[in-house]
C-alpha cells in the first residue's frame, strides 16, 4: 500500500486503535492488581442512563453530549461502587454487579417512560465507535502530516483520545508512588498519610474517563479487552510493577497493530474477499497474546505471587 492510500485510509484508524489500547492498558495494570479488572465491563453497562439523560437535555443525538452524559454516568457508577464496597464491606465484584445492573435497568426504564422510546437511541449506535470509518479524508500522502490545512481535517477522535492518554499518563506519573504503595499494602500507605480511599476512587474515575473516550473512538470490545489482557499478560512476564507496566504497553501496541493488519489482510491471505472487524480482531489478538504468556511466560508458574513493588 502506497503512502497516498495508507495515510488517508489506515494511518488514523491505526493510531486511534493504538492510543486507545494504551490508554486502557495503563490504568488496567492497577485495576488487575487490585482485583477490579471488570470495571471496564461495568462501565459499558452504566453509560446507558447517561446517554438517555444527555438526549433528554439536548434533544439531539451527537457525539459530545453523548460522551458527556456517558462520562457523568460512569463517574456516578464508580462513586457508588466504591461507596457500596467500603460501607457494605463486600468484594468489588459484588459491588460492581449491584451498581451496573441497577443503572442499566434505570436506563432501560428511562427509555420506556420518556419520548426516547420511539427514537433510535441505544449504546451501540449512539456511542460505540467504528474504527474502520475513522479515515482522514483530507490527506493525500505523507506530506499531509505537515500540512496545516490537511491536519485541520483529522478525525476528532484522534486528538480526543490523545488528550485522554496524556491525562491518564500524567495521573499515573504524578501519583506513581502512592498508587504503588496503596496497591500492595493499603494499611502501610494509610500510616504514611496517603488517603487510599480517595486515591482508589480517583484511579477508577480515570479508568472510566479512558473507557468512555475509547468507547467513542473504537467501541467497547477493545476497551474491555485492553483493560485486562495486556496487563494480565504482562503480569506473567515479570514480577516488578515498572516492568509490568512496560510490558503491558508493548502488548497493547502489538495487539492494536497486528489486529488491525490481520483484520484487513488476514481474510485475503486465506482466500476470502471481505475484511473482518478491526475491533474484534484486536481483541482476539490480545487474547492470543495472553494465552501465549500464560503458556510460555517466565512468571506464569508464579502468577499468584505478589508483584515486587
Amino acid at each position: 500500500m502506497s503512502g497516498s492510500e495508507f495515510v488517508p485510509l489506515s494511518l488514523t484508524p491505526l493510531l486511534i486503535g493504538v492510543l486507545s489500547a494504551v490508554a486502557c492498558a495503563l490504568p488496567g495494570n492497577f485495576l488487575v492488581l487490585r482485583r477490579q479488572a471488570l470495571i471496564g465491563d461495568a462501565i459499558s453497562h452504566v453509560v446507558l442512563p447517561g446517554i438517555v439523560v444527555a438526549f433528554l437535555l439536548t434533544g439531539v443525538i451527537a457525539a459530545w453530549p453523548m460522551m458527556l452524559g456517558a462520562a457523568g454516568a460512569a463517574v456516578v457508577a464508580v462513586v457508588l461502587i466504591e461507596a457500596i464496597r467500603r460501607l457494605g464491606r463486600i468484594e468489588p465484584g459484588a459491588a460492581m454487579g449491584v451498581v451496573f445492573t441497577t443503572m442499566f435497568a434505570a436506563g432501560v426504564l428511562l427509555l420506556e417512560q420518556t419520548d426516547t422510546s420511539t427514537v433510535h437511541l441505544d449504546v451501540e449506535h449512539a456511542l460505540y465507535g467504528n474504527l474502520e470509518s475513522l479515515i482522514w479524508l483530507d490527506a493525500t500522502g505523507w506530506a499531509s502530516l505537515v500540512d496545516p490545512v490537511a491536519l485541520a481535517g483529522l478525525p476528532v477522535e484522534l486528538p480526543r483520545i490523545l488528550v485522554t492518554l496524556a491525562g491518564v499518563s500524567g495521573f499515573i506519573w504524578l501519583f506513581w508512588r502512592p498508587l504503588k504503595l496503596s496497591t500492595f499494602d493499603e494499611g502501610f500507605a494509610r500510616t504514611l498519610g496517603i488517603r487510599t480511599g480517595h486515591l482508589g476512587l480517583a484511579l477508577v474515575i480515570v479508568a472510566a474517563v479512558a473507557a468512555v473516550a475509547a468507547f467513542d473512538a473504537v467501541g467497547s470490545i477493545i476497551v474491555i479487552a485492553m483493560f485486562i489482557c495486556p496487563p494480565a499478560a504482562a503480569r506473567m512476564m515479570i514480577n516488578t510493577l515498572e516492568g509490568q507496566v512496560g510490558w503491558s504497553v508493548v502488548f497493547a501496541i502489538l495487539s492494536a497493530v497486528l489486529g488491525y493488519v490481520l483484520a484487513g489482510y488476514g481474510p485475503l491471505w486465506l482466500g476470502a474477499r471481505d475484511a473482518v472487524s478491526a475491533a474484534g480482531m484486536i481483541a482476539t489478538v490480545s487474547g492470543v497474546i495472553l494465552a501465549l504468556a500464560a503458556r510460555f511466560g517466565p512468571c506464569r508458574s508464579r502468577s499468584g505471587a505478589p508483584v515486587q513493588a
